[in-house]
């Protein structure tokens, strides 16, 4: 369980970072505007004809009797618009990445180099196309999965008792693990880790995973908090990343720590293997 504090912690050292760094801060923010007003947009075509698309969808209904064809129509169209605040959920990360991929690429890379013994950072030997590309693909991929299990949860959301408890504690951990495969990959690409060892690397870590991404899952359910932490918030998953692969920063050097936001490792604890790095990884 400690690996779950460690994770907010670096949640914390992330918005701590881009506060201290004004500059960065305020060009994180760009892509996550871009991607609020066309979310916003899309919420509120939904909303307005959510119900018109559930009627022309149900046509099977246009004869019941009042009041069951309000009833069932009504509870598609709440179910409907849920979905979709569901969906903006899971892939706001995602899209926001995309479109600001060279902002969170030059952030990261500031974040590497200021905590690096060395001052250097990992750089990609990719062109901007090539990474745009990969970084693309990946992403839907992961939206893939996670749309997989936003429709699972949907459905034993139906489930009574569990439906109302369990289900949604689920499905924050989905998101937090989701949210932070996205900003993670930021730091994990230029360094050359794909997708399949990316998420190795997060499944053998979950509750650190959980730490870092449910809280910000929660966080970015209230309207406009995602576009101000998401700059943030990839400052945090570059650290994270960092102690993912085992990488000193000045902190753990000064303190012989290998990890975990500073602390030091018990003694005797073994070095984490570094996972397979490369266009090979498997």
């Amino acid at each position: 369980m400690r690996d779950l504090g460690v994770g907010f912690r670096y949640l914390l050292k992330g918005q701590r970072w881009v506060a201290r760094h004004g500059k960065q801060y305020g060009f994180g923010l760009l892509p996550g505007l871009i991607t609020l007003v066309l979310y916003v947009g899309a919420l509120l075509v939904l909303g307005l004809w959510g119900a018109d698309f559930v009627g022309w969808a149900t046509p099977f209904a246009d004869d019941w009797s009042s009041p069951w064809l309000g009833l069932f129509r009504g509870l598609l169209t709440v179910l409907l618009f849920a979905l979709g605040l569901l969906l903006s959920v899971l892939t706001f990360t995602a899209v926001t990445l995309l479109i600001g991929q060279p902002f969170y690429e030059s952030l990261s890379e500031k974040v590497d180099r200021d905590v690096s013994p060395d001052g250097t950072a990992p750089e990609s030997d990719l062109p901007l196309w090539r990474e745009l590309w990969v970084s693309g693909r990946d992403s839907l991929r992961i939206v893939v999965r996670a749309l997989v299990w936003a429709v699972l949860l949907f459905a034993l959301g139906f489930v009574p008792f569990l439906g109302q408890t369990v289900v949604p504690v689920i499905g924050f951990m989905v998101t937090g693990f989701f949210l932070t495969e996205e900003l993670t990959a930021v730091a994990l690409q230029r360094r050359g880790v794909e997708l399949r060892a990316r998420l190795a690397l997060l499944r053998g870590r979950r509750t650190l995973v959980w730490g870092f991404g449910t809280p910000l899952g929660l966080a970015f359910l209230v309207p406009f908090v995602a576009v101000f932490l998401m700059p943030g918030a990839v400052a945090g998953a570059t650290l994270m990343a960092r102690d993912l692969l085992g990488e000193e920063t000045r902190e753990t050097r000064e303190t012989g720590g290998h990890g975990g936001a500073g602390t030091p490792e018990a003694p005797g604890t073994p070095s984490r293997p570094s996972p397979p790095i490369g266009p090979n990884a498997h």
